[in-house]
């Protein structure tokens, strides 16, 4: 039972056309457990299946909450256009551009939000939704590539986080597994929307 080939949330070819397993030249000591070889360029390459392993569990931990408990915020634009689309089909809070500091440590804001679940497409350059997150005990979910730390991060998602197709490709599963959790989705019907349209052109 238990060799049995693991099924891979999409057809492996739609993650390698993605570029979601090519990382940076850089290497943190703790992403180097996600990698599986380092290109003759010096690239890092990614391990699929921990890519994917880790997509489940981040699908997973974002299912046992409802849309309006969890926030996932992208800085850098490569996510904006996913993360729209994700908010539009599945309710889910997001923040595109500049997080607004405080939204979650300052009840005295009209912003003011409190999230069960957050997630972020780099802990870098998120990183004041990560400390937010912390100061306030809620979970955090990272997008990693090769070169980040991923300190004060629950779950650890490794993948291409600059990529454009590649964040576009985790949200489009993170959407359409959403919602067959949450039964906005019935039985085989389909995703009322294209992976393409998570992805940036």
């Amino acid at each position: 039972m238990g060799d049995e080939q693991e099924i891979l949330l999409i057809d492996s070819n739609e993650y390698l056309k993605s570029g979601i397993h090519i990382g940076t030249k850089f290497k943190t000591k703790y992403m180097s457990n996600f990698i599986y070889k380092t290109r003759p360029d010096g690239l890092s390459v990614l391990n699929l299946k921990k890519i994917d392993e880790r997509i489940k569990l981040a699908i997973n931990m974002v299912c046992q909450y409802n849309a309006e408990d969890i926030l996932i915020v992208s800085r850098r634009e490569n996510g904006w256009k996913a993360l729209k689309k994700l908010h539009q089909l599945t309710g889910i809070k997001v923040f595109t551009a500049r997080y607004p500091p405080g939204i979650l440590t300052n009840p005295q804001l009209e912003t003011f939000i409190e999230p069960k679940l957050i997630m972020v497409c780099d802990p870098f350059t998120d990183k004041n939704a990560v400390e937010d997150a912390n100061r306030t005990g809620v979970p955090v979910i990272a997008l990693c590539d090769t070169n980040n730390q991923p300190n004060n991060i629950d779950l650890v998602v490794p993948c291409n986080n600059k990529g454009k197709k590649s964040v576009g490709l985790v949200f489009y599963l993170m959407a359409r597994d959403f919602m067959k959790n949450k039964g906005l989705l019935a039985g085989n019907e389909e995703m009322p929307a294209k992976m393409e349209e998570f992805m940036e052109e």
